[in-house]
């Protein structure tokens, strides 16, 4: 009988509709690399990421008073920015699977009030339909075992006319990004190696290669019941942000 190595993290294959890995591996991964989370986000994106996130929050277009969810939500930096833009008066939800990403957002934000964290699974969000004027993911999307479910349920928690973003690393095309290709391809298992979380940073390049083409992503959402569907690529196309709109019911 084998032992499952400690560290041992999900292939990032894809099954064409979504993630293969299983949905405890996935959980686990983040636990186990919650405290290590934010700072390698920033050396793997070259320090790109807060950039990324602006990026993110002015798209959902909150106004004061609005509410917002972040799916997958981490340890809730998307969560706060939005929050930071809905105003004393706003709410924002974050939901992630992971309970040590949880704690840690519930912990470095506890006392904003309007913010709130909870677990949850991006496929059966603990929301009812329609309360949030936009709904969010950042980095998530491609550890969803089912991408088209995820746009759904983010889509059924939203009000119509309200917005749906994703933001996602991408395989960019450019010449302009072959440097952030060889650096998220070669540098970033080797930084997450020296972090002592090597097979968890070496599924995340697996996953990237594996997460359909933008047009793919742009389709799914459409097929999910989104309007307006657009996407653009930020930093030579590494990431790509998708939005698109709920229709009128």
């Amino acid at each position: 009988m084998t032992t499952k190595p400690r560290d041992a993290a999900p292939s990032g294959a894809s099954t064409g509709s979504g993630n293969a890995a299983a949905t405890g591996e996935v959980r686990e991964m983040f636990d186990r690399i919650a405290r290590v989370y934010d700072p390698m986000n920033l050396a793997i994106s070259a320090f790109q990421e807060p950039r990324w996130r602006r990026h993110l929050v002015r798209g959902a277009r909150l106004r004061a008073g609005g509410s917002a969810l972040d799916v997958a939500t981490g340890t809730g930096k998307v969560a706060a920015d939005l929050r930071r833009r809905a105003g004393a008066t706003g709410r924002v939800l974050g939901v992630d699977l992971s309970p040590g990403m949880v704690a840690i957002a519930q912990g470095r934000f506890a006392d904003r009030p309007g913010l709130e964290f909870v677990v949850g699974d991006a496929l059966a969000l603990p929301t009812e339909d329609g309360t949030f004027d936009a709904a969010t993911i950042a980095f998530g999307m491609r550890n969803l075992p089912d991408y088209r479910r995820g746009f759904e349920e983010m889509a059924r928690s939203v009000r119509p006319g309200g917005r749906v973003l994703c933001l996602e690393i991408a395989r960019p095309r450019s010449r302009l990004a072959r440097f952030m290709r060889w650096w998220f391809d070669r540098i970033v298992p080797l930084i997450g190696r020296l972090a002592g979380q090597g097979s968890a940073y070496a599924y995340l390049v697996r996953s990237v290669q594996a997460y359909p083409a933008p047009e793919r992503i742009a389709e799914i959402m459409a097929e999910a019941g989104l309007v307006d569907v657009r996407w653009r690529g930020l930093t030579g196309g590494i990431v790509t942000l998708h939005e698109g709109t709920v229709p009128g019911r």
